[in-house]
């Protein structure tokens, strides 16, 4: 048995050995079966799973199994940027952070005084981020001081050719100025500048450029609070379209199924790095100094024309002509009602007094009357109710302070002086272009108001019952509660009015006005504000919005000299501004002959972020009187005639007087 199955184990084995090729064929064919019915099931799986889940996208279909692409995201946030003097552009700033903030992006308020352009402003570029800047001019189109070295350095970077052309290129922004159109030179300036220089170092406008008018008269929807809100509601529309991956605004012109501004989502092509270059070429439809201008609508439509046209398509494209002709004598339909309504609302004058400066007069505690008018109780009123010392007035000329009434029929002035007792809070023009109330409804509810604000007192301790019985009927005016009462074109009929009442009036003027001063019917006592005797001091202290204003300064007090009645110069003594300038103080003086003059030092009314005084500027008493001392030595026919120590002024008169 051993032998004969050892020899069977060798001869299998030579047999199998000869037979090794089929052995190899039929293995090799079995292994190609089980690769073929690997791919069917494979496959079979596939097709199963596009089933399933019908919306993934093919080219994310790997070894079977689907991998979900995350969401891209073409806005990360919003950066606002702000620089403010008088707290509107930090205001609108939070404003514009709430509305964004609906749309659940993440936002940042950024003062400009604490953000550094040359360490951080780069970052913008890859930062997908939308910059926002609220910025206003200040004096001499200047910015304010927040936003002073931000500004500097955007100047010098779009200057200087080591920046380069491309520096910001990635940076997407808007730009909203504020301004006044009063000062006709450099409104909104500052804005026009940082739009232009962020344009030229490469950053792409998302939107054109809003610009907020205080002045109510030119502004294009009644104030600059309005005007904002327009800009508001167009940025957070842009915005919206910008986080659909919209790569700009469709004009509505544009052809089904080719309007770039709807390829968003997987087929936008913007978000990449490679993408948002085209989108920020500079390409020559792009202006400097305003919005990137939108595609003509129908230039294929007119190439067409062209080109050959087959006779059998000539009747669709007369249909198109047609059909075009009557859409353009449309909107030119509508474009002339548009300009027929602007044309009337610009005859129906605005009224000065917007919300936003009603709200904030009435919290210093004035009475506003009509459109551009009001009333004020001065503390030295209440102080004589209850038998105290009067105003200076009283010491000087006899009037009685509890039987004064300080209003105003023009809230507006000519001037920013730093001294202003408003903060600035009233408007500012060069001439009258408001909505203008009736003289006798303004003195009448001039009285009915102070005497309303009178009659609070009636019961206050200490208040004698003889001196609020008296106060009770007005016998004195002081048009001097703020703006420039000579601007209200009817200040004639109004001052006629006073006297026909038996109102004595005392009338302010800021100097501007120098053919108004000359037109202007007697008043008991007419002053001009003398804040300056140089040109220079006078444009730093006053701000005047004319051009010629020293010119106009100068004419005023001729005028002053022409004028048969009472006449007072008032200067207000500022410490380390117009202190040593006695020389030229008294050639004013001989300039206008006043027959008295107050020299009063500076009040100082707290801080204001519109005006740079402190205590350091408000001269002492003893200083003051040495002030008059020696100018009275430089004037001739003038002596000192007297002196209210409490509120710090001293009284010269002519010596004729």
């Amino acid at each position: 048995m051993g032998p004969s199955l050892d020899m069977w184990d060798f001869s299998s084995l030579i047999s199998l050995w000869i037979n090794r090729f089929y052995i190899y064929l039929g293995f090799a064919f079995g292994f190609s079966l089980w690769i073929c019915f690997q791919i069917v099931i494979r496959k079979q799986n596939k097709n199963s799973q596009e089933k399933t889940v019908p919306k993934a996208p093919r080219d994310l279909m790997t070894n079977g199994y689907i991998s979900l692409q995350r969401k891209e995201v073409f806005v990360s946030g919003v950066k606002i940027f702000y620089g403010s003097q008088t707290g509107t552009a930090k205001g609108f700033a939070t404003v514009l952070a709430e509305a964004v903030s609906s749309l659940d992006l993440p936002v940042a308020v950024i003062n400009l005084k604490e953000y550094d352009p040359d360490d951080h402003l780069v970052e913008e570029v890859t930062s997908k981020n939308v910059c926002a800047f609220l910025v206003a001019t200040y004096t001499d189109g200047r910015p304010t001081e927040s936003a002073e070295w931000f500004y500097r350095w955007l100047e010098e970077a779009a200057n200087d050719f080591r920046f380069g052309k491309t520096y910001l290129k990635g940076v997407r922004y808007a730009v909203f100025g504020l301004g006044n159109s009063a000062y006709v030179s450099h409104f909104n300036k500052v804005g026009k500048n940082v739009d232009k220089w962020l344009w030229m170092l490469g950053a792409h406008r998302v939107m054109s450029r809003g610009e907020g008018d205080c002045d109510v008269v030119k502004s294009k929807h009644g104030s600059i609070e309005a005007d904002f809100t327009a800009w508001k509601a167009r940025f957070i529309s842009r915005l919206q379209a910008l986080c659909k991956g919209e790569r700009k605004r469709c004009g509505g012109n544009c052809k089904k199924g080719k309007c770039e501004s709807n390829q968003h989502g997987s087929e936008a092509v913007e978000p990449g790095p490679h993408a948002q270059e085209g989108s920020h070429q500079r390409d020559a439809e792009e202006e400097p100094f305003g919005s990137t201008s939108e595609e003509e609508s129908g230039t294929e439509d007119h190439q067409s024309l062209k080109s050959v046209i087959d006779v059998e398509d000539l009747g669709k494209i007369m249909d198109r002509m047609k059909k075009e002709k009557r859409e353009k004598e449309r909107q030119e339909g509508e474009t002339s009602l548009i300009r027929s309504a602007v044309k009337n609302e610009a005859s129906e004058r605005r009224a000065m007094i917007t919300p936003a400066l009603r709200e904030a007069l009435t919290k210093q505690g004035y009475q506003l009357i009509g459109s551009h008018s009001g009333v004020k109780l001065c503390r030295w009123t209440k102080s004589m109710l209850r038998g105290r010392g009067g105003c200076y007035k009283h010491t000087f000329y006899g009037i009685e302070s509890h039987r004064c009434m300080e209003t105003t029929p023009s809230l507006a002035c000519a001037n920013k002086c730093v001294f202003c007792w408003r903060h600035h809070t009233n408007p500012v023009g060069t001439e009258w272009r408001w909505k203008m109330d009736q003289a006798e409804m303004i003195l009448k509810e001039a009285i009915e108001n102070h005497q309303n604000m009178m009659k609070q007192f009636r019961g206050v301790p200490g208040v004698r019952e003889e001196r609020f019985e008296e106060g009770m009927t007005v016998k004195h005016c002081a048009l001097s509660l703020v703006g420039e009462p000579i601007m209200y074109p009817e200040i004639n009929r109004f001052l006629k009015l006073l006297h026909e009442c038996k109102i004595s009036s005392f009338l302010v003027t800021n100097a501007q006005f120098p053919a108004e001063i000359r037109n202007l019917k007697p008043v008991t006592q007419l002053y001009v504000s003398v804040d300056a005797s140089t040109k220079e001091s006078l444009k730093k202290i006053d701000r005047p919005l004319f051009k010629d204003f020293w010119q106009r300064f100068l004419d005023s007090l001729k005028a002053l000299a022409a004028k048969q009645q009472r006449t007072v110069y008032r200067l207000t003594l500022v410490k380390a501004w117009n202190v040593d300038e006695l020389q030229a103080y008294a050639r004013l003086v001989s300039l206008g002959n006043p027959d008295f003059i107050e020299v009063k030092g500076v009040t100082y009314c707290g801080e204001s972020s519109a005006s740079s005084l402190t205590m350091a500027n408000v001269p002492w008493h003893e200083e003051v009187v040495r002030f008059v001392c020696e100018l009275v030595d430089l004037i001739a026919d003038y002596e000192i005639a007297c002196e209210h120590e409490h509120s710090n002024c001293l009284l010269i008169a002519h010596k004729k007087t």
